[in-house]
């Protein structure tokens, strides 16, 4: 019988060794700044109901006409794997009733982790891809539009990444986007025939979508459109320049786009996207998009309550910080590698690493019968700072040599007294090396 072979389905992709430090470096950054701001983590199923998915996104999206990885389960439910962060969020705040008093307002969230669209793969485009993003419930005020976009700014920056320029517009309130829409019909209908057949199909579900369409026809047609400012209702007036009042006061650069418009349907008032402009890439290369929404708790049984947030492409960015040289993934080496000669050693040395590891250090030994030269060779290759070598008599006496692999020095260690003498004996390595 023939060996099976598998592969990995299309459009997905095995993470290890150095691949994996990048991802690892993102997440860690992500952590720890949007914690800075207050945001705690939020992890939801993978799959859900495809009617949350269809009723978030709208009808008229790509996600639920195009690309959602949908099925029925042996309960005869219909199913989804997630194609998006901002509904699995949603739902959990409804289903565990985080609006309730008992917790604090705004409830800022962040989440990461693997998304799922049935698209046709390309670079840069994953049928499994991973996002991260952030979501904060229940303040109007912009103030926390700011803060929100600030964020996301300032962790793009921690990585590194260069050229960063953020884009601002605003959807208006719901009566702003209403008059709008009409507006916008009116202007469109007349060049109904020579739009494309999305735009056609789109112009009266959800005509805003016709500006953000792809196609260099419809662009054309476009152009001259009228823009949402000319319908934003005083009270949306005043809410976007606050946010431009205050982005201005934190130094924040940004630009006004009024033909920016987001994919989904629930956005209002402010949205924003982040991107870099970088002269050797081509083109303005968008990573982080988001803004405010309201509805989509409501539409989920949930109180009124307003939302706003962010999602980023953790593909997308690793791409862009390799462009720009800025992701720096040196390994860490060992603090110690402990080599050793003959089968009595073995157990001394398994000893000497699980105390070692207990005490906070990252310590490795041979698993393979090499010789000591090999074992050195590999020590040198892992960036060992500290090598200790265990044979018959150093079994016999419980005394070791730790050598400083920087500076050759050497220094003695009862290993009787490992736990006590260790930081002892670095010390004192790390002064001999403070004085050559």
């Amino acid at each position: 019988m023939a060996k099976a072979s598998f592969k990995k389905p299309k459009g997905t992709a095995d993470l290890f060794d150095n691949q994996v430090l990048a991802w690892q470096k993102i997440e860690q950054q992500a952590r720890l700044t949007f914690s800075r701001y207050g945001y705690g983590e939020i992890r939801t199923p993978i799959f859900e109901s495809f009617d949350l998915f269809s009723r978030s996104a709208g009808d008229t999206s790509d996600v639920v006409t195009k690309e959602m990885y949908d099925f029925m389960d042996k309960g005869d439910r219909h199913m989804a794997l997630r194609p998006e962060g901002t509904a699995g969020v949603v739902r959990a705040f409804v289903e565990n009733k985080l609006f309730g008093p008992e917790h604090e307002k705004p409830y800022k969230t962040f989440y990461m982790g693997p998304m799922f669209r049935y698209e046709r793969p390309q670079a840069g485009r994953f049928r499994q891809f991973h996002q991260i993003g952030v979501e904060a419930f229940g303040s109007t005020e912009p103030s926390l539009d700011a803060e929100v976009i600030t964020m996301v700014v300032k962790f793009l920056s921690s990585l590194g990444l260069k050229d960063l320029k953020v884009a601002l517009n605003t959807l208006g309130d719901q009566d702003s986007r209403k008059a709008y829409r009409e507006a916008l019909i009116d202007y469109l209908k007349p060049n109904f025939d020579k739009l494309s057949k999305d735009s056609q199909v789109r112009l009266e579900k959800n005509p805003l979508r016709v500006l953000d369409s792809k196609d260099e026809n419809d662009q054309a047609i476009v152009e001259g459109a009228p823009t949402i400012f000319d319908y934003l209702s005083e009270e949306s007036k005043a809410h976007f320049q606050a946010v431009q009042n205050y982005l201005d006061a934190l130094g924040i650069e940004y630009e006004i786009d009024s033909n920016m418009v987001r994919g989904l349907d629930y956005y209002n008032n402010t949205i924003f996207e982040v991107m870099t402009t970088d002269p050797n890439l081509k083109g303005a290369a968008t990573i982080a998009g988001g803004g405010r929404y309201s509805g989509l708790v409501e539409e989920f049984g949930g109180p009124e309550t307003p939302g706003i947030g962010f999602g980023l492409g953790v593909e997308r960015l690793i791409a862009l910080l390799t462009a720009q040289d800025q992701l720096n993934l040196d390994e860490d080496g060992l603090d110690f590698y402990i080599a050793h000669i003959g089968d009595n050693s073995v157990l001394k040395t398994l000893e000497l690493a699980t105390n070692l590891r207990d005490l906070g250090y990252s310590a490795d030994m041979d698993f393979e019968n090499r010789s000591v030269k090999a074992q050195f060779k590999t020590a040198n290759r892992r960036k060992a700072r500290f090598v200790i070598t265990i044979g018959d008599n150093e079994v016999e006496s419980n005394e070791v040599k730790v050598k400083d692999m920087v500076t050759g020095s050497q220094a003695d260690l009862n290993l009787a007294y490992v736990k006590e003498k260790m930081e002892t004996v670095i010390a004192a390595l790390s002064a001999e090396e403070e004085g050559k």
